[in-house]
């Protein structure tokens, strides 16, 4: 009764364990990486810090008004020759000066380079976005990858666990033909070995599906990195209905790559408008206000007293800098001209791997197919071994081989299945759509 009891309460402690572990999908498990992610929040930090920078007063479009105050003295011993022969001395000859004031400095136009660096903070603060964006696509691929990783473990363990069911049976087959003198003991010790193997196979991706696991909770920055989470999903279901040239297009159009090329040509050009901007005049206001006190213990004035404005207006203009403008144009010029050469060399390359990984999705959607229908031809095919077996009609070997057919059937569809899901999301990605995963609508996009 005791041991009823005890395993009784093993089995409610495993359901209640089982019931508390939160079970993730796809879309749960890429909202808690975005919100908890280590990446993910310092490229988002990254990208404040750019939206911060992008002002009218970084930029020195805007005035600078400072406010400064001072006291300073002197103490002097003063000898003075006399017209008459003699001499004047005073010593300890005590002066202080206080100041306080406003100064306020302002460049009204340098040749239109103000405009020209706020234009230039305002693309960086678009870039930053950018830049968050093309880190949120690639976690969301990475977690993806491994969400669908994750599950295809799993189906591998239990694949391997149906056939360690099919050795095990095997062996009691065996075992008992033994017994009666039916069966000889070198079939006996074949099928303990095949036995042995399965359960090694099975020991192995125990293994192989931890670490899975524990690369899916590092991707999500659990607090936890070995907490026993369940998955939402225990199959893979590839999408047969992309369309390549509405990929391509959306390539061209959303890729997060692509438009940070685009953005540093524009960059480039900001930069050529920055340099040319010394070739006009410039125009500087200063103006000031302040209060100044002098106490003198010596002359004719006790203390003297200034309160007023100054101000002043400078117009310039760089008449020669040692050929440094005409130099620094040229270079400007020619990085315009690489960043349109690299953006059309990295369109070149997009269209590369568009065209690789549309070919390997096709591929593998040909090759689910096709594994689908050898599955359902293994199963057949071991089912009638094991009626044969079982009438001895058929030798452990070629029960093994026909064991072994299945296994491999059942992995061949699964790598197919899994392939396709890769090529999926990697054709989404390079298209700038990997976040329909989580936002459907763009203007939800979490960035």
């Amino acid at each position: 009764m005791m041991k009823h009891l005890y395993a009784l309460g093993v089995a409610l402690v495993l359901v209640f364990t089982a019931e508390a572990q939160e079970v993730y999908n796809l879309k749960q498990c890429i909202e808690a990486g975005l919100e908890r992610n280590y990446a993910i929040r310092i490229v988002r930090n990254e990208q404040k810090i750019s939206a911060y920078n992008a002002t009218l007063g970084n930029a020195g479009a805007l005035p600078t008004l400072d406010m400064s105050g001072g006291f300073s003295g002197t103490i002097q011993n003063n000898r003075n020759s006399l017209r008459d022969g003699g001499t004047d001395k005073t010593h300890g000859v005590n002066s202080e000066t206080a100041t306080i004031g406003l100064n306020m400095n302002w460049t009204v136009f340098d040749g239109f380079g103000i405009q020209a660096t706020y234009e230039r903070l305002k693309e960086l603060q678009r870039m930053g976005e950018l830049n968050t964006r093309m880190t949120v696509e690639d976690f969301v691929a990475d977690i993806s990858g491994e969400y669908y990783n994750l599950i295809r473990q799993k189906t591998r363990l239990n694949n391997l666990r149906s056939s360690l069911d099919l050795s095990k049976e095997r062996l009691r087959i065996v075992e008992q033909r033994y017994y009666i003198g039916s069966m000889s003991r070198l079939d006996l010790q074949q099928a303990q070995v095949d036995f042995n193997s399965d359960s090694s196979k099975v020991l192995n991706q125990l293994e192989v599906v931890h670490r899975s696991r524990i690369r899916l909770n590092e991707l999500m920055a659990l607090d936890n990195v070995e907490e026993q989470i369940r998955i939402a999903d225990s199959l893979i279901y590839p999408n047969p209905f992309l369309d390549e040239v509405d990929l391509w297009k959306n390539t061209l159009s959303s890729n997060a790559a692509l438009l940070i090329a685009e953005k540093n040509k524009t960059l480039s050009e900001l930069d050529y408008k920055k340099v040319k901007s010394r070739n006009y005049p410039y125009l500087r206001l200063t103006g000031g206000y302040g209060y100044t006190a002098n106490w003198y213990e010596v002359g004719s004035y006790d203390l003297q007293q200034r309160l007023g404005l100054n101000y002043g207006v400078t117009l310039g203009f760089t008449l020669f800098d040692g050929m440094n403008r005409r130099r620094e144009q040229r270079n400007a010029r020619l990085q315009i001209e690489n960043k349109k050469l690299q953006t059309q060399e990295l369109e070149l390359a997009l269209r590369a791997d568009l065209s690789n990984f549309w070919m390997a999705y096709q591929n593998n959607l040909d090759l689910w197919a096709l594994e689908k229908a050898n599955l359902v031809a293994a199963q057949e095919n071991y089912a009638i071994a094991i009626d044969r077996y079982k009438l001895g009609d058929l030798s452990g070997i070629e029960l093994r081989e026909a064991q072994n057919n299945l296994l491999e059937a059942e992995e061949r569809r699964s790598i197919a299945e899994y392939n396709t899901k890769l090529c999926e999301v990697s054709l989404l990605q390079l298209s700038g759509q990997i976040l329909t995963y989580i936002a459907p609508d763009p203007e939800k996009a979490p960035f």
